[in-house]
């Protein structure tokens, strides 16, 4: 049974608030899970203390049996110390799409007619 870290969300429609669970991967976001062991709610304010609680000795307890935080959640383990998380890097994630490729080729291409002189 692999088993994750992650949030799950709860609160009203537009209000979001999320609990810290540990949950096999296989079971729904908002479904079942094992344990909740902390909240995050981001309505809050960032410098808010409590934008976001964890139990850390229960966060160390499942990590060591092999439980992987999801991305958001290794942000915060990270921001305490628990997990080192290693910078992401998408340098195509940057680069303009197809369309916007070729629209963009177009009004160089209607500029260099512009800037050409006619005889």
């Amino acid at each position: 049974m692999s088993l994750k870290i992650r949030l799950a969300r709860g609160g009203a429609k537009k209000r979001p608030y999320y609990r810290i669970v540990v949950a096999d991967s296989r079971s729904p976001r908002d479904g079942r899970f094992i344990e909740k062991i902390g909240t995050f709610d981001p309505l809050k304010p960032k410098d808010a203390a409590d934008r976001f609680t964890l139990d850390v000795e229960k966060a160390k307890a499942w990590l060591a049996k092999g439980a992987q935080p999801t991305d958001r959640v290794a942000r915060f383990l990270d921001s305490l110390d628990v997990v080192k998380r290693e910078a992401r890097n998408n340098p195509e994630k940057a680069v303009p799409g197809k369309k916007a490729q070729e629209r963009a080729a177009a009004a160089a291409k209607a500029a260099e007619a512009a800037a050409a002189p006619t005889e």
